[in-house]
């Protein structure tokens, strides 16, 4: 069947109200739409079903093959510790940074691809990996590629509700992420992991800290090796030594250079969609942009494309041709 027919068959299917027959056609256009390659669409939909299941939005129903889901407390309090549940379609193409973290990064992506040839050597698979540096250089971002690489869902962390004042509530909450995440197969992002180190240093009770980071040991540890653990962190000298030593690959992104700006600026500009209106000024403001952050240049150069536009709307000039000015004036308060 085509994907038109496989809708065609859900919607009279739900509106026959035969739900088991419902339940078999979304897994098989979950499992045609992934061979089909719209592999994105495949996860969403895959999102969307267990998530019904979970909330009981359609009653009597579980997964194929799967043993039958029940609704508990535990599952509604997991969705309060995630801040988004996306697929992406970035890839490598959308990522600029050095060749070091890109050949690593490339690396972390074969393994998964080849976990059959590395489970038959009796081979472990790397899967947590931190990334470090600067804010504004690219560590989202990096995880957003992996997760469009990987082709898998990824949950956006909210460390802030994970960590509790209570005692052993932390140490619960972390526990049942890693769980869900073990159960989706999928990638699990926490931005500003040095939280974790941090609250060792609150004047708490020091056996409550200590649990928290034993907790996160022993789920590291016990990972699946198909699930995912990507942290972030602008401090990494705030994370307890331990856990650095579960991370499997650590990359430093850094502050771009000279030919890391210049590459930004290209992409930024859709590849001669956009052009400056004196050469000479761009790659003078290119060198003047060292030391400032992927996000800062990049979302400068924007303010400055949209700033043009609306300047010369109405007007005969060049809507494609934007104002280096404005982009030097711009460039010259961040560097303040």
């Amino acid at each position: 069947m085509s994907q038109f027919d496989y809708i065609k068959e859900i919607a009279k299917s739900g509106l026959e109200n035969d739900q088991e027959k419902l339940l078999v056609l979304l897994n098989e256009l979950i499992k045609y739409s992934k061979k089909t390659k719209k592999v994105n669409f495949a996860l969403q939909l895959q999102s969307i079903l267990k998530d019904s299941l979970r909330n009981k939005q359609v009653s009597g129903m579980s997964l194929v093959d799967s043993p039958k889901h029940i609704l508990r407390e535990e599952d509604r309090e997991v969705k309060d510790f995630i801040l988004e549940k996306l697929t992406s379609d970035y890839d490598f193409e959308n990522l600029v940074c050095s060749n070091h973290v890109k050949d690593e990064l490339e690396h972390f992506v074969q393994e998964h691809q080849n976990i059959e040839v590395l489970n038959k050597f009796d081979l472990p698979v790397a899967n947590k990996l931190l990334f470090y540096g600067p804010s504004g250089c690219g560590k989202t971002l990096a995880s957003y590629v992996l997760a469009g690489e990987l082709e898998k869902m990824m949950l956006v962390i909210n460390l802030g509700a994970i960590v509790s004042s209570k005692l052993g509530e932390t140490s619960k909450n972390l526990s049942k992420i890693f769980k869900r995440a073990a159960s989706e197969d999928c990638i699990i992002f926490i931005d500003e992991f040095d939280s974790i180190g941090k609250i060792r240093d609150y004047n708490q009770d020091h056996g409550e800290m200590k649990r928290v980071v034993n907790t996160i040991l022993q789920l590291f540890d016990y990972l699946p090796q198909n699930s995912v653990i990507i942290a972030a962190t602008n401090q990494i000298d705030m994370i307890d030594d331990a856990l650095l030593r579960r991370f499997d690959v650590k990359l430093n992104l850094e502050l771009p250079d000279i030919e890391h700006i210049k590459q930004l600026s290209a992409r930024t500009l859709k590849s001669g969609v956009f052009k400056p209106d004196n050469l000479n000024r761009f790659n003078k403001i290119i060198d003047k942009s060292l030391g400032l952050s992927y996000y800062t240049i990049q979302r400068t150069l924007i303010t400055a494309i949209k700033r043009s536009i609306f300047k010369h709307k109405g007007a005969k000039s060049d809507l494609n041709t934007f104002d280096t000015s404005l982009w030097l004036e711009l460039i010259n308060k961040e560097k303040k």
